[in-house]
């Protein structure tokens, strides 16, 4: 089995373009898998069953892990047996009657613009540390990008002169950035950078204090330290700073397409989410303003 997991990675690598946290997300789910099945004595993806697959799932259940992560090991599960059926590893199907456990859609986090002012504002000094961490921060918030492709972003993947950067995760995307971003970006890109990089002819855009790439535990960090230096009492993410950045656009009326295009979501079902969080805030304004609310 484990000669077909690599297959499969392999195409998700080259041909789909995943990134690589989408990948080593799909490979821990296929090995846990696999582990499992050799558990019961079945080493050959030809001699699992359905029976199997489904003991799998009520394994993954009955040991209590969250209800997301069983959904997202059946996916994994099915796009691995899609993959081999098309590739002639095996002759059917089996994971067509799969059943993922339904997710209670949980509402995102999502801080207020004068909080989000408090965090951008805490990195103040002239340190080449928080000139970095202001640029950081502040190009997080203005594109809304995932933390994984905020490290991995290189200086040829930022405009300066257009004012937007290029994507590379999934589907290259283009998304524009503002004044607040540029400048923050350009104080750092002035000498900053080029003190902090260890290797002088990398490309990499963020480097940690070692002079190496700027590792997502490293951005936690980062981001955990200064929500509590600006006294805000809600946990914290790099992924609120996304959130937020959605539900302010969404909330000054921006059309969910845009939105959409700019987080990189495949489906606008995901993005619709914070059209509700609009209507559940216009309701609670409306609650608190009108003279009959």
């Amino acid at each position: 089995m484990e000669k077909e997991i690599t297959a499969f990675i392999s195409y998700l690598h080259n041909i789909k373009k995943t990134s690589n946290n989408t990948e080593m997300s799909y490979k821990r789910d296929l090995e846990k898998m696999q582990h499992f099945m050799v558990q019961k004595g079945i080493r050959n993806v030809e001699d699992v069953t359905e029976e199997a697959l489904n003991a799998y799932i009520q394994y993954l259940e009955d040991s209590h892990f969250a209800t997301a992560t069983v959904s997202r090991n059946v996916a994994s599960i099915k796009a691995f047996w899609h993959f081999m059926l098309r590739e002639g590893i095996i002759g059917a199907d089996i994971s067509g009657n799969l059943k993922a456990p339904k997710i209670e859609k949980k509402m995102p986090e999502v801080m207020s613009p004068e909080e989000v002012v408090r965090l951008l504002e805490q990195p103040n000094g002239s340190s080449d540390k928080e000139i970095r961490d202001k640029a950081m921060l502040e190009l997080l918030y203005a594109t809304g990008i995932r933390v994984s492709e905020l490290i991995a972003l290189k200086v040829s993947d930022v405009n300066m002169q257009m004012n937007f950067l290029i994507c590379h995760a999934g589907k290259e995307r283009i998304i524009p950035f503002g004044s607040a971003a540029r400048s923050a970006l350009a104080r750092y890109l002035d000498g900053v950078r080029d003190s902090m990089i260890e290797d002088k002819k990398s490309d990499i855009l963020f480097a940690n204090c070692s002079g190496l790439p700027m590792s997502r535990q490293g951005f936690w960090k980062l981001i955990k330290h200064y929500a509590q230096k600006a006294d805000i009492k809600a946990d914290i993410t790099p992924h609120t700073l996304r959130h937020s950045f959605a539900a302010h656009l969404v909330e000054n009326g921006s059309d969910l397409r845009s939105v959409q295009e700019m987080l990189g979501h495949s489906d606008i079902s995901t993005t619709q989410i914070y059209a509700h969080l609009n209507h559940n805030r216009i309701r609670e304004v409306y609650a608190k303003a009108h003279p009959r609310g």
